[in-house]
């Protein structure tokens, strides 16, 4: 299986990350990508970019080379509510929006008030991701999440760098959240996280888990750009109608 579109992806509007959007572009073309999402984190997290990053978005193609840039941000869970630092002004300027938690921002509190705030999240309209829900540092219910991501066409991300570099010991719970999505008939997103363009679809760790479980690949939003822009379109995003 391939993934054609990377749904996450962070340049040097963050001093933690590496690349600029035309270092992706480069990695994209060599790597067979039909396109990628700039996702950087939302202004609640430290080292994050000014509001106006988000703002002034509007101004990347929308294809350069065959690759279609779509323009997003992590957004931060501020609280068990699941209130987003997504301003109201943004909610129609991006077209993807992750939520995740982010140590900095929240700390983790209990199962119960991680399951609110994840479904508060994705109640709210303002996100279409949840963003690395590996993480061992914040459990939550899986069914009950699950379910309110299918009742609202939210995607459930499977973050290839949670394998890797990052929140370690998410393995696990990456398995067992694949299983609750395969069983209820939920939606996934496949992400790189990538801080660096070297690692802009590097998919491979995720993929091994998707292929383990047997998750379906229509299961899969960004398996290629026209499942993508479907995904889109169940959100009524204004993206959809701006590409070939």
């Amino acid at each position: 299986m391939r993934i054609l579109v990377d749904t996450h992806a962070h340049t040097i509007a963050s001093t933690h990350a590496y690349s600029t959007v035309h270092d992706y572009l480069i990695v994209a073309k060599e790597r067979g990508l039909q396109g990628f999402t700039i996702t950087d984190h939302g202004v609640a997290m430290p080292d994050s970019p000014h509001i106006y990053h988000f703002v002034n978005m509007k101004i990347f193609p929308r294809s350069v080379d065959g690759i279609t840039i779509f323009r997003g941000m992590e957004a931060n869970i501020l609280d068990s509510n699941g209130r987003l630092d997504v301003p109201d002004a943004l909610h129609d300027k991006l077209d993807l929006v992750i939520a995740s938690f982010h140590e900095p921002v929240i700390k983790p509190t209990s199962k119960s008030d991680h399951t609110q705030a994840l479904i508060g999240a994705i109640e709210s309209g303002k996100c279409q991701i949840i963003g690395h829900p590996g993480n061992p540092n914040f459990p939550f219910d899986y069914q009950a999440v699950i379910e309110a991501a299918i009742q609202h066409n939210v995607a459930i991300e499977i973050n290839n760098s949670s394998f890797l570099e990052s929140r370690h010991g998410s393995e696990p719970n990456c398995m067992g959240i694949l299983q609750v999505v395969k069983e209820l008939g939920g939606l996934v997103s496949v992400g790189s996280d990538s801080h660096i363009s070297y690692q802009l679809g590097e998919f491979s760790k995720s993929l091994e888990a998707i292929d383990k479980v047997g998750l379906a690949s229509t299961q899969i939003i960004n398996r290629d750009l026209a499942s993508f822009k479907a995904f889109l379109a169940l959100h009524n995003k204004s993206v959809v109608s701006q590409l070939p």
